[in-house]
């Protein structure tokens, strides 16, 4: 039986990191070694990346919250606290999105907020 030559599966695989690391600045788009660490080091960046952006959002949203909550006479804990015991299961994001486009629907959860806190 032949030997098998890895030559294809090696130029292919080299090829892949490569074609990742194109555009980046000086040899690191051209040889193999410094494409190979440049790519995993920036996907190791972006899964990071990808977590942050979550934690990122949710600050937005409750600082968005918590602004239109003083607008009310309100800060952001009570009236999440206000919400959960009156039963209220609007996510932050969809809290942030009503702050912005209907003030007054606002309010009236925070008077419903209020409300359940007696």
């Amino acid at each position: 039986m032949a030997r098998v030559k890895g030559a294809m599966m090696t130029r292919k695989r080299r090829k892949k990191v490569l074609k990742l690391a194109k555009g980046y600045w000086g040899a690191k788009s051209k040889h193999f070694k410094m494409a190979k660490q440049a790519v995993n080091k920036s996907g190791n960046y972006a899964y990071i990346g990808r977590k942050q952006r979550k934690r990122d959002f949710r600050r937005l949203w409750i600082a968005r919250i918590n602004a239109a909550c003083k607008l009310n006479g309100t800060n952001y804990s009570t009236f999440m606290n206000g919400l959960k015991k009156a039963g209220v299961t609007l996510n932050r994001k969809m809290l942030s999105e009503i702050a912005i486009a209907d003030p007054q629907g606002f309010t009236k959860l925070v008077e419903q907020s209020k409300k359940a806190l007696g």
